[in-house]
């Protein structure tokens, strides 16, 4: 499935190589300083977006769709609050796991220790949530992102194993849970 993320890198590569061909080096390094700026924050969101849908499509499918229950979660737990979700700083997502309960804590731990793609992808999704936030609070247009595009989209897609893996997660405990 090709995202909207992937679809910027393809769409920035083509004009940073239309800029070099008309060896236009001054714009090109402009084009590519906000280019990649506009690539983190796509990434950021659109990582923001699915893993708040995640959480309220678990929270739906739990209560059977109760409305009382999800509007309550939409409006107290997830609005304006994705980004209290994570310990952006950290090299793990414990803090986040641990919102969902001790047992679902030691659950993904467990999956993570087994699982080194997991881990790079946590610890990739959590490098551009701490960048987005550096990016966003650090005076946008002077702020200089050392990462190339490549290395933005690189993290973009070692995240997004994560980002993918997550619902799952979710859905698995909760049936090992009834299992157990």
């Amino acid at each position: 499935m090709t995202t909207v993320v992937d679809r910027l890198q393809a769409e920035f590569s083509d004009l940073i190589g239309i800029l070099d061909k008309a060896g236009e080096i001054s714009l090109r390094s402009a084009a590519d300083d906000n280019l990649r700026k506009a690539l983190l924050l796509a990434a950021a969101s659109y990582f923001e977006r699915r893993m708040t849908e995640a959480v309220l499509e678990f929270i739906n499918k739990s209560t059977n769709g109760h409305a009382l229950v999800t509007s309550f979660v939409r409006n107290k737990a997830i609005s304006r609050q994705y980004h209290t979700w994570f310990n952006w700083d950290a090299k793990n997502a414990n803090s986040f796991f641990g919102l969902f309960g001790e047992d679902f804590k030691k659950y993904m731990s467990k999956r993570v220790d087994k699982d080194e793609g997991l881990e790079g992808g946590i610890r990739a999704f959590l490098e551009i949530g701490n960048q987005r936030n550096r990016l966003v609070h650090q005076d946008f247009g002077s702020f200089s992102l050392e990462k190339t595009s490549e290395e933005i989209y690189g993290l973009y897609k070692k995240a997004a194993m994560f980002v993918d893996f997550f619902p799952d997660a979710l859905d698995e405990f909760k049936a090992d849970s009834i299992e157990g």
